[in-house]
């Protein structure tokens, strides 16, 4: 096969992303086998999702300075191969230990989730980016709603360790699509590391920066408070039995999808921060109506998902947005600003996770749920309204 010289096609990039979000998820169903198979408690057998998280967060870091220095092709095709032989080693060994270091290794995915967004914005201007951006998010957020169900019945049939046969399969798929349909895109590379790290200093004092890194890091917070929250709130609210529940999971995803198409359409004619701010707004507002409708004793299932799903379209009107504007301080360091603003999505995501796990209960859940949300999506949208006033700010020193 001939070795790609032109940019990437959308799909390329949403397969890459896809890869990297399957990887987190689809094999959660089977945790239990796997922790009977390996003779450990269910406790310690969830490292395997807790250690990939912290892993992922460090790998974000690493390789969107690799990929400044070196480029996006040969850090792409590196991760995906470093990839496929963690994903073959999880899938044979007996050893936990070796499982768990091979677990990790998967995290070298993650190159596929930051490096696309990067690969973007080497190629359009800060609102094309985000409009191409929402089109790979809306398309790739299937992939959280099939991937537990498609490791389920893989485990039902043919047990566990078929999920990690399938992680091998799909990256080398993709390492050979990427082999010859993603050429490099990045030209403006740095002569030496020391020279890259000299650009950082402007990048991390920029409060633009930090403005859109807090919006992205804060909206995605929501939906992982939710992910951690529901299951205990809704089943005890509600009744709701396991398959009732997972269906109603899917409400907040639909959501993103639905915002996510609305920024593919419309990103492109406004500024970032506004994009930003509707999304905030939509989103805080529904979070926002149906806490204080809970407070006041009315509880009901098209309420909370109703709510959800407002959360999650201000979600796909933000997101997309808050990531151009992340590559947009630097554009010639776009795949560390990436980097650095995934590993602090993460970050915060476990951070917000924990406080809800410390906070709701099954007696006032609902609430404290929906109130951690909206405070999440409040944080966010002050942080959109400052990288606003700084636009608003600069535009008049410009006479613009």
């Amino acid at each position: 096969m001939r070795a790609a010289t032109s940019p990437p096609h959308l799909v390329t990039l949403i397969l890459l992303t896809g890869n990297s979000v399957l990887t987190l998820n689809m094999f959660l169903p089977s945790l239990p086998h796997m922790a009977e198979d390996f003779d450990v408690s269910y406790g310690l057998m969830s490292i395997a999702v807790g250690g990939y998280l912290l892993m992922t967060a460090v790998t974000q870091l690493v390789i969107g300075s690799l990929s400044d220095r070196y480029g996006r092709r040969p850090v792409i095709l590196s991760g995906l191969a470093i990839f496929i032989a963690a994903s073959v080693v999880c899938a044979l060994t007996e050893n936990f230990a070796v499982f768990i270091a091979a677990r990790l290794g998967q995290s070298a995915s993650a190159t596929g989730m930051v490096l696309s967004r990067a690969i973007i914005r080497d190629q359009f201007d800060d609102r094309e980016s985000a409009a191409k951006m929402a089109t790979v998010a809306m398309i790739m957020a299937i992939a959280p709603m099939l991937g537990p169900t498609i490791g389920g019945v893989m485990d039902a049939v043919f047990g566990w360790r078929a999920s990690f046969v399938f992680y091998a399969l799909c990256g080398v798929a993709v390492f050979a699509l990427c082999w010859v349909d993603l050429g490099e895109t990045h030209y403006r590379r740095s002569t030496t590391f020391g020279a890259q790290f000299r650009e950082y200093p402007e990048l991390f004092r920029s409060r633009r920066f930090w403005g859109y890194a807090i919006c992205a890091s804060f909206s995605v917070a929501t939906f992982h408070i939710f992910v951690s929250g529901a299951p205990l709130v809704v089943a005890t609210a509600f009744g709701m039995g396991p398959a009732e529940l997972g269906l109603y999971m899917g409400t907040i995803t639909l959501g993103f999808i639905i915002g996510s198409g609305i920024s593919s359409r419309v990103s492109r004619f406004y500024q970032l921060s506004t994009m930003m701010i509707a999304g905030r707004l939509v989103a805080v507002t529904g979070l926002g109506l149906a806490s204080l409708a809970i407070y006041a004793g009315h509880i009901s299932v098209p309420l909370f998902f109703g709510a959800m799903i407002l959360s999650g379209m201000g979600n796909g009107m933000t997101a997309p947005n808050a990531n151009a504007g992340v590559m947009s301080i630097r554009p010639h360091i776009a795949g560390s600003a990436s980097g650095l603003s995934s590993a602090m999505i993460v970050f915060v995501g476990a951070l917000t996770t924990t406080l809800t796990g410390a906070l709701v209960d099954e007696v006032t859940g609902t609430f404290t749920l929906t109130l951690i949300m909206t405070l999440a999506g409040v944080i966010g949208l002050v942080a959109a309204l400052s990288v606003r006033a700084i636009d608003l700010r600069e535009g008049r020193a410009l006479g613009v």
